[in-house]
């Protein structure tokens, strides 16, 4: 009993993560183009046809984009708020178009996902808790504030997605606009380092395995600041800065109550190569 993780693409210029167990997966967002999405969903080993449904987090383009080429190809079901759908332009087949509430669980095969309200300058945002067999992901980015709700599952999660968009001395000191950077940090914007690391110390569960680190700022953010603030806490986790530029190795996450000591194979081989390789493209 597992579920795979891997960030397709994280940052401003579009986001796109993959959740699946062995039968069925869903993409949170679709920031990028169907084309890039098959390209990366090839790289990592993943056929298409697993996909079986796209969430969508809010309405801006970094969240959307190739949302509608994608759904019409591959006939996927799009799960996204009427107030969402209303303010995003997207052009989405009606047979497709699903509709979910917050704070209740749409079941796509064996996977649970919930959807929960969080802090963005967005119309109707959300971030979803994916589940099965008792594993518990989170996709937690576009996050203005740590609020109660993200607090609250944040503490379930087996692995996460968390953004972590912006060193405070960084955005301070940059050439942003002053409207602009007071967008960013305040409140409805985005998760800066501090504000994302004291989340993680202070919240995370005993038994998290995985935390990637996403949506980094590309003028406000440094990837190899951000890696080396988080290995310095809960050694046990294994931490991975996503990439604006590519997808991240494919990650197995596993529930501890069932899991046995993992055997040695090709396949967790040529992860750990992907991952040493991700980083060192980093330096």
């Amino acid at each position: 009993m597992s579920l795979f993780i891997s960030s397709l693409n994280s940052g401003s210029n579009g986001n796109c993560y993959y959740v699946g167990n062995h039968q069925e997966a869903v993409l949170v967002d679709v920031g990028i183009s169907c084309r890039e999405v098959e390209r990366r969903m090839l790289r990592i080993g993943m056929p298409m046809n697993r996909v079986k449904a796209i969430f969508i987090t809010h309405e801006h383009t970094d969240h959307i984009k190739g949302a509608t080429v994608l759904s019409e190809k591959y006939q996927l079901p799009v799960y996204i708020s009427k107030s969402t759908l209303a303010h995003s332009r997207l052009r989405l087949n009606q047979n497709l178009l699903k509709d979910f509430s917050k704070d209740k669980a749409v079941i796509v095969g064996g996977l649970s996902v919930l959807p929960f309200s969080k802090l963005h300058d967005a119309v109707d945002p959300h971030s979803f808790l994916i589940s099965y067999e008792g594993i518990n992901v989170g996709v937690f980015t576009d996050l203005g504030g740590v609020c109660g709700n993200l607090v609250k599952h944040f503490k379930q999660c087996h692995a996460a997605f968390l953004e972590s968009n912006y060193d405070e001395e960084m955005l301070a000191n940059g050439n942003y606009p002053f409207y602009l950077k007071q967008r960013i940090s305040g409140g409805l914007g985005h998760l800066s380092n501090k504000e994302a690391i004291e989340l993680f110390v202070n919240h995370h569960s005993p038994s998290m395995s995985h935390l990637i680190l996403s949506h980094l700022s590309n003028n406000n953010n440094c990837p190899k600041v951000v890696q080396s603030l988080f290995d310095g806490h809960a050694t046990s986790v294994v931490k991975i800065v996503a990439s604006r530029y590519e997808e991240t190795a494919l990650f197995e996450v596993q529930n501890p109550c069932f899991s046995k000591v993992p055997k040695k194979n090709s396949t967790s081989k040529k992860m750990a190569h992907y991952t040493a390789q991700l980083r060192l493209s980093f330096d």
